[in-house]
């Protein structure tokens, strides 16, 4: 059969305008897109795991998991962010063998891309931390495991067959603090990541709203806020029995003196501008992760992929950066890895295939991503990471 050809962008847009397969996918509701997806590996991109979590959810917990804060702008800033940088592909370059294998702080892992802390995801599906936890295993991917975990750090470690990372939020009171350290510190874990971007509250709007249409009863299972804003799960954070939910708002003095009182790796998670990657450096952190925590901390309208290059400037050659917040491809990733991060986390990806498949769905995401980024680094002429460099890129004003 021959290829039809058109003698004008018009035509050709006119002649697509009429196709039968264009009008028929334009007839299917979400509903019905999530539906051809009928098992992880049919997922052709992440976006696929986040219409079924959506269908599958109450709208309480969709609202918490999809929205921002305010309008929700910067949430929408971290993925137009990587619309302004652009590849600088090389060709005929020798990519037989390609390697994303990354050492962060002694241990090895198969990608850069790693599982970001995110809470409570029994409200996800039933295995919550533990289906992440035997993906990531089964991915030798980094898990970071969330103070509001809704599984205990023992369990994970279990699952996941070594010690998480894990991320600290600062309990109200230092006693607190040393016994949160210490149980993670008995389990083995060699990092502390200490969230540093929710001191001061979140307007979850959305979220709110969201909830407001839950026909559940949903004080039954969280504490309430007021103003209907609903609080943390009742009886579902295991690392916080005995110590309580309060929080903390941390100084740089409670850097330091978590600096004394651990021999685990420290690292600022939430950190955006030059002028705080510099203290970091000064203080003695070992690393950081640019974050806006997914936009759902504070309307700043800054893309982490924008923080990026003034957190890694500000920090020095010597600290590891990590960076999070609106990655959905491997081209994202392969930007940032360019820009110098040394791995990349994902959050709402990889929880929007724990809630559609489970540990199969955190896996398939996993895969997605990673063999997107391996593609992207084939057709650039870098098949390694350390061949991504600055050069790979470049960025639109």
């Amino acid at each position: 059969m021959r290829c039809a050809t058109f003698p004008s962008r018009r035509n050709f847009l006119r002649f697509l305008a009429s196709s039968p397969a264009l009008a028929w996918a334009q007839q299917l509701s979400p509903e019905q897109h999530s539906a051809l997806v009928e098992s992880a590996k049919d997922a052709l991109s992440v976006k696929d795991f986040e219409e079924i979590a959506q269908h599958k959810l109450p709208p309480a917990h969709w609202g918490y998991v999809s929205s921002g804060v305010d309008e929700n702008a910067t949430y929408r800033a971290n993925l137009a962010g990587f619309q302004r940088i652009q590849l600088r592909p090389h060709r005929l370059v020798d990519i037989a063998k390609t390697d994303t294998r990354v050492e962060l702080f002694g241990a090895t892992f198969d990608s850069p891309i790693f599982l970001c802390p995110l809470s409570g995801q029994k409200m996800f599906h039933p295995d919550g931390e533990l289906g992440s936890a035997r993906a990531a295993r089964a991915k030798n991917a980094l898990q970071i495991l969330s103070t509001q975990t809704s599984t205990s750090v023992e369990e994970v470690a279990s699952a996941l067959g070594r010690p998480p990372w894990y991320q600290l939020y600062m309990p109200a009171q230092w006693e607190g603090t040393e016994k949160m350290v210490k149980r993670v510190e008995d389990v083995g874990c060699s990092v502390l990541v200490m969230t540093v971007d929710m001191a001061g509250g979140r307007n979850s709007e959305t979220a709110t709203r969201l909830a407001r249409t839950d026909t559940r009863n949903c004080l039954a299972c969280h504490t309430d806020n007021g103003n209907g804003r609903l609080g943390a799960p009742k009886g579902m954070l295991p690392m916080e029995d005995g110590i309580g939910s309060a929080l903390a708002r941390p100084t740089w003095e409670d850097v330091d003196r978590l600096k004394t009182m651990t021999k685990m790796k420290l690292v600022l998670k939430g950190i955006e501008t030059r002028e705080d990657a510099k203290l970091c450096r000064e203080h003695g952190v070992d690393g950081v992760v640019v974050s806006n925590h997914g936009g759902r901390a504070t309307e700043d309208l800054r893309p982490t992929i924008e923080s990026l290059p003034e957190v890694i400037d500000g920090a020095g050659p010597q600290m590891k950066i990590l960076v999070d917040s609106g990655f959905r491809r491997g081209t994202d990733v392969y930007k940032a890895l360019a820009l110098g991060a040394s791995a990349v986390g994902i959050g709402r990806p990889y929880v929007y295939g724990l809630t559609a498949f489970g540990q199969e769905g955190v896996e398939r995401v996993l895969d997605i991503l990673h063999t997107e980024l391996l593609m992207t680094m084939r057709q650039c002429g870098t098949p390694t990471l350390a061949q991504i460099t600055r050069a790979s890129v470049a960025i639109s004003q």
